[in-house]
């Protein structure tokens, strides 16, 4: 089995989002001996955001593209590769302002391309990342999973909907939640580690 590890926490060591998506790497190693893991840490090597070069270079057949364009898509077509190449991605999802980090959101917009990862060839889009397993870790200091706060929560349902274009639509969410709640911060950690099947 091939993982790919997604690090999206600028806070290293002391990122429960990283902690929590180490314990996911751990168990599917554990049930997989053997495994291959690359672990992609996007805040330390953040893809750029998007300019005009980019999208042009997404749209610009390969034979045509200038020595410009050609460099401009050299991340894209490393982490679409990369993507296509593994069983399993694990995403460390840390929630900033009810989202995901800008870093994470950079990625998503290197790999989401039309006849690459998604294409309307059948008049309705069908994403072209199949087979594949994902886990997402995310931490957040309120309760999003339920309750009044729910509705404020831009990470799950953002990244089922997008990995879902793509084909990816085997997802299971962990959640350390409650970060900041003093009554549950202390076993926050713990309890979504100790939840965690693969």
């Amino acid at each position: 089995m091939k993982i790919l590890h997604l690090v999206s926490s600028p806070r290293g060591a002391a990122s429960v989002s990283i902690q929590l998506g180490n314990a996911i790497v751990k168990k599917l190693q554990a049930a997989h001996p053997g495994s291959s893991v690359i672990t992609r840490n996007l805040s330390q090597n953040p893809y750029p955001h998007l300019e005009d070069v980019h999208v042009q270079s997404f749209f610009t057949p390969a034979e045509k593209r200038s020595p410009e364009l050609a460099e401009a898509i050299k991340n894209s077509d490393a982490a679409i590769a990369e993507l296509k190449a593994v069983d399993v991605i694990v995403i460390g999802v840390p929630m900033y302002n009810f989202t995901i980090h800008s870093t994470l959101q950079a990625w998503i917009n290197h790999i989401a391309r039309a006849n690459e990862t998604f294409n309307y060839s059948g008049g309705t889009p069908e994403g072209l990342v199949k087979n594949k397993k994902v886990y997402l870790a995310i931490a957040s200091g309120g309760i999003y999973s339920e309750g009044v706060m729910k509705a404020y929560d831009f990470t799950e349902p953002y990244l089922r909907t997008v990995l879902g274009f793509l084909g990816m639509t085997d997802i299971t969410t962990y959640r350390a939640e409650g970060l900041k709640v003093p009554a549950l911060q202390e076993t926050a950690l713990s309890k979504a580690v100790e939840s965690i099947e693969v």
